[in-house]
């Protein structure tokens, strides 16, 4: 038992190692300006990617192609990266205003732009940690590009396999494939990939878009062509970083103008000097807690909103959507379209305009307070963000310091120790790869949640430095070992250093501000077939969602 627990520790310390390596040899390549993906430049990143195999990765380090990992960094990158030879990451540089269309991944908003045949443009606004997660979303790609390469090269002439013909021929047909033609492309593609014909026609109708039914065949061939012209004619891919990209990093200049904007208007709506409440969520729970049930009145059931929120969650329901949310904008609400490159949209709630009457809260006694929801921030840009939230309004000349009574942090988190929908309330933070940890008194409590049908578990929490780095034995030894850890997330470590820098050394806010974190599970790393490449939670999410949100607020207002 002992020998077993030793080996796993060995495996945790590389696994750590190959995490470090990973990020400075990003950091290196940031500052050299550019890099060869799949040449010598690019190696010691493949070689650490290789060493880590994170689990989102699945089958990274085996021939076969991983199919779920591809989806998932598919639906994270620009449509069409897969055919660029140059991929450029740029600041906001003016290309909103240029002929470009952007470009905006279905699971990851950022504006791309494809410029030609060959380059591909990724605006980068959310600091650090959206360049790790691109670099090592394209590190898995362009590796398995080669894998997809040496099945159908069959020798240093260039000579093709029969499947790849195949491929190709399928690919470049003008109309959609029939059901027939469909089944012998597959039966084609499952050979170059190492799969069989089950997995790959499973997951098929995954990767298709209303214009291209057929896109995931397109993507397999220009992810091998290009793997096949870096090992035949020496065209390798190239990654480069634009110098305003270099110049700009680490200066808050969205989060800036993004905090400047929110002020602005809680100025023009004369709310500057009530007593306000950070809640970082997305853009439709708090809404629908406070708005659901008087605007759409006898569609929703009183005593059990659950299939309401559910029928809000559905995409498909736009209607019933803009019913709540013309009622909130009529009622207190004020919407905030981001125009800062954050992606951070904003909503106002004025409690002394939330109808008092079929509320799940008591409003009237709160006509001096104020809800400031933020959309979820990405990694190291949640410091940058609510740092610069928390900083005085500058008017005139003077400082104008906000009354900011309480921070809730509601998210998705992975979990060690349970399901999908699961909570998780931390009490402390700790930061991959470094000794920094961030204990702190979390007003909302285990027993909050208990009763509800969900399991639910306190303790610390690991901030990773990207999702896609999740890796089994570092996992592991977060959970069994004396750290305990519960759940791993990528901003809470962020938050709370913004936090409590501007509470006890800038002073910017009371020593003795409230703080409340809840997450709900959106996967489980540890378990195989459940970890974030294999899908979303669909209306799992719904009920943990909205009870961590009544919870928020029943707080705030009651």
């Amino acid at each position: 038992m002992k020998k077993i627990e030793d080996v796993k520790r060995t495996r945790a310390r590389e696994s750590t190692n190959a995490i470090e390596r990973i990020y400075i040899t990003m950091r290196h390549l940031f500052i050299r300006g550019f890099y060869k993906p799949m040449g010598v430049s690019g190696e010691t990143l493949r070689q650490s990617l290789l060493t880590l195999s994170p689990e989102i990765y699945g089958s990274i380090a085996e021939d076969k192609v991983e199919l779920n990992g591809l989806l998932y960094i598919i639906e994270r990158l620009p449509m069409g990266i897969e055919e660029c030879t140059y991929i450029n990451l740029t600041s906001d540089e003016g290309y909103s205003s240029s002929h470009f269309k952007p470009i905006i991944p279905p699971k990851r908003r950022r504006n791309c732009y494809r410029i030609d045949e060959e380059q591909m443009n990724i605006e980068i606004t959310r600091g650090r940690s959206e360049i790790y997660d691109i670099l090592t979303h394209l590190t898995f790609m362009f590796m398995e590009s080669h894998k997809i390469m040496k099945r159908v090269l069959l020798n240093e002439d260039g000579h093709l396999s029969r499947d790849w013909e195949k491929l190709e021929e399928a690919v470049k047909q003008a109309h959609k494939l029939s059901s027939q033609q469909k089944d012998i492309a597959i039966t084609h593609v499952a050979t170059i990939l190492g799969r069989t014909f089950k997995e790959v026609h499973s997951i098929y109708t995954n990767f298709a878009t209303t214009q291209r039914p057929d896109r995931f065949l397109e993507i397999i061939y220009h992810l091998g062509k290009l793997a096949i012209l870096e090992e035949t004619q020496n065209k390798k891919r190239i990654i480069s970083f634009s110098p305003v990209l270099r110049e700009r990093l680490g200066h808050h200049i969205h989060g800036e103008v993004w905090a400047e904007n929110i002020k602005m208007a809680l100025a023009e709506k004369k709310l500057l000097d009530k007593k306000l409440h950070i809640i970082s969520a997305n853009m439709h729970s708090v809404m629908n807690t406070l708005y659901a049930k008087p605007a759409l009145n006898k569609e929703a059931d009183e005593n059990n909103m659950l299939p309401t929120y559910e029928a809000l969650s559905d995409s498909k329901n736009l209607q019933l959507r803009k019913k709540v949310e013309d009622f909130a904008l009529n009622n207190g609400m004020t919407f905030i379209q981001d125009k800062s490159g954050t992606n951070i949209n904003v909503q106002l709630f004025d409690l002394s305009k939330v109808p008092n009457s079929n509320c799940l809260f008591n409003v009237k006694d709160h006509p001096n307070e104020v809800l400031v929801v933020m959309d979820y921030a990405f990694g190291e840009q949640a410091y940058e963000t609510l740092d610069e939230l928390l900083k005085p309004h500058q008017k005139n000349g003077r400082k104008i310091y906000l009354d900011f009574d309480s921070i809730s942090i509601m998210g998705k988190a992975g979990i060690l120790e349970g399901g999908k929908g699961d909570l998780m309330i931390p009490d402390a933070h700790l930061f991959e790869g470094t000794a920094d940890n961030y204990p702190f008194k979390n007003e909302l409590k285990k027993e909050d949640f208990e009763g509800h049908g969900l399991r639910v578990f306190s303790g610390a929490m690991v901030s990773v430095l990207g999702t896609s780095l999740q890796n089994k034995d570092i996992l592991e030894f977060f959970h069994k070992s004396s750290w305990s850890t519960i759940g791993l997330e990528m901003e809470g470590a962020h938050y709370q250093k913004a936090i409590q820098a501007s509470s006890r050394i800038r002073r910017n806010v009371k020593e003795e501000i409230k703080v409340r974190y809840a997450y709900y599970a959106s996967d489980n790393p540890l378990e195989t077939g459940s970890t974030l490449a294999s899908g979303g939670l669909g209306t799992t999410g719904v009920k943990p969602t909205y009870l961590i949100t009544q919870q928020i607020l029943k707080q705030i207002i009651n």
